[in-house]
């Protein structure tokens, strides 16, 4: 997420706004600690994944875009391996 440009303030406040969006999206009743944690984790796993296909996010509305996506896929990971 170097490449983001944005700071570690803005990364914790972008990536609460991303595991929200993303839990109200996959259905899940997480708080508002667990959303960030989704989001910034979220966001670096999108980042990383869409790397490979040589897709890039910058700035914040990236980072916010990365983070649905990715907290969207770490949700469905989790929920695989729960079940």
């Amino acid at each position: 997420m170097e490449d983001a440009q944005i700071g570690w303030i803005a990364a914790i406040i972008i990536g609460g706004l991303a595991g929200w969006i993303a839990s109200a999206i996959m259905k899940t009743g997480t708080g508002i600690f667990l959303n960030i944690v989704l989001g910034i984790i979220g966001a670096a796993i999108a980042s990383f994944l869409f790397g490979l296909i040589g897709v890039g996010f910058g700035g914040w509305l990236g980072y916010l875009v990365a983070g649905v996506l990715g907290a969207c896929i770490l949700i469905g990971l989790v929920r695989a391996v729960r079940n």
